[in-house]
């Protein structure tokens, strides 16, 4: 068991419309006046102005501006050795990609974090964890939550749709997550934080009670994702937030030819596990259908020999980390339930 005499959490969370116009009075209180700035590649120019703006009407500078197209420890290493003695702050901006490359310097700098996801397509903006390559295999390396989180809830909400149903499925795989975990603890005794698992639990229903993609949508969904990080924290592991649906979606990183979102893959595996598991499917085939999840991945089916494999070498992923997937024929079952349930049966091509 992992004993944490401390727990680190953001210290400022902005989740507001206009919230990026904002950010460099959001530095500027905290006492940094230059600061690293790392984007996704591709971002949107408007987005770039605003912040460029809103830091130069505070006084603070950007002192270096990087551009990230692809989430790798070398990239983030590199990164590492070339941050100046004067910064006093990173800032990750975008997509996942840049915030894992940044949350990983910051960690490395030992420099305050501020997140400023542009999206809200998982967890991973929030989490104690960043999530790279390392030789080209994707890894989850530790590092630490941020120090500060900046959600511009208009931005949020007019990200492009894939991405919010990215979110979703990341967010609805807690339910899965949290039984594989109290499985654990009843099969080979792994110790159970129940403060973590009912946070974490408690975030997928705040967002149940209304799934929209509006405003108030936004704030509950990075609300949602950003207290996931936190339970995280608190327990010192990812047992509150990936169980045996993330297993999975890692095996296709791995193995498949073309990888898809990580909340999409997620999510169809979190509603595979929960048939295995016998574990809330219906509630979460009714989220997924309500909001369109379903039509997203039937518009541009999963390769069905591609997860049949990826179930397959799912358990070997991580190292004494017990899931339903252990289980004497939860594989096969999983397995056969690709073909046999309707949902899942329109997810797969070939």
């Amino acid at each position: 068991m992992i004993i944490k005499t401390q727990v680190v959490i953001p210290s400022l969370v902005r989740v507001k419309p206009g919230a990026i116009d904002r950010l460099g009075l959001y530095l500027k209180r905290e006492g940094h006046t230059k600061a690293m700035v790392v984007v996704s590649q591709g971002m949107i120019p408007e987005y770039l102005d605003r912040v460029r703006r809103g830091m130069g009407e505070q006084g603070v500078s950007c002192i270096d501006w990087i551009e990230i197209g692809e989430a790798s420890f070398e990239t983030a290493t590199k990164l590492f050795t070339n941050v100046r003695k004067e910064t006093s702050a990173m800032i990750g901006l975008g997509g996942g990609k840049a915030l894992d490359v940044a949350k990983y310097v910051a960690f490395l700098g030992r420099l305050p974090y501020y997140a400023v996801p542009t999206s809200l397509s998982n967890d991973g903006f929030s989490s104690p964890q960043s999530s790279l390559t390392v030789a080209g295999r994707r890894k989850s390396l530790a590092a630490a939550l941020p120090s500060a989180v900046v959600v511009d809830l208009d931005v949020c909400k007019d990200a492009p749709r894939p991405l919010w149903l990215s979110g979703i499925g990341d967010l609805a795989s807690k339910l899965t997550a949290i039984f594989d975990w109290k499985l654990a603890f009843h099969q080979v005794g792994e110790p159970v934080d129940d403060f973590a698992a009912l946070l974490s639990d408690a975030t997928v229903h705040q967002f149940l009670a209304r799934p929209s993609f509006d405003l108030e949508g936004a704030q509950l969904l990075a609300s949602s994702l950003m207290f996931n990080g936190i339970a995280m924290e608190i327990c010192g592991s990812s047992r509150p937030a990936s169980g045996s649906e993330h297993l999975i979606s890692h095996a296709l990183d791995a193995t498949s030819a073309r990888p898809r979102l990580h909340g999409l893959q997620v999510g169809v595996a979190t509603y595979l596990m929960s048939l295995v598991q016998e574990n809330q499917s219906e509630r979460i085939d009714g989220l997924f259908n309500e909001t369109g999840f379903w039509r997203q991945i039937e518009s541009d089916p999963f390769s069905r020999a591609e997860w049949r494999s990826a179930i397959e070498i799912a358990p070997t992923i991580k190292d004494d980390f017990y899931t339903i997937l252990s289980q004497d024929g939860a594989q096969a079952e999983a397995i056969s339930l690709l073909d046999r349930d309707e949902r899942l049966k329109a997810c797969f091509g070939p």
